[in-house]
């Protein structure tokens, strides 16, 4: 493994130990919207739930996308 593959993981580990602690520490209604997305599917029936985040899984996609995208732009 080269140095710069454990640099990046490193700080991915620091950016998701960051985020955690936003969404744990309350900043939680900052992303209430997630998941909630039209085109997302919920049925909720008594005593049977289906939840299918299609669109709010494909924004987070393209996001992860863009970001890795960025992050092999500017890094090398």
């Amino acid at each position: 493994m080269t140095p710069q593959i454990g640099k990046l993981i490193l700080i991915a580990g620091f950016v998701l130990v960051v985020l955690g602690a936003i969404v744990w520490l309350g900043g939680g209604n900052w992303f209430s919207w997630f998941g909630r997305l039209p085109g997302d599917i919920r049925v909720e029936r008594p005593g049977f739930r289906f939840y299918a985040p299609w669109v709010s899984m494909l924004l987070l996609s393209v996001l992860l996308s863009l970001v890795l995208w960025l992050v092999r732009r500017l890094g090398g």
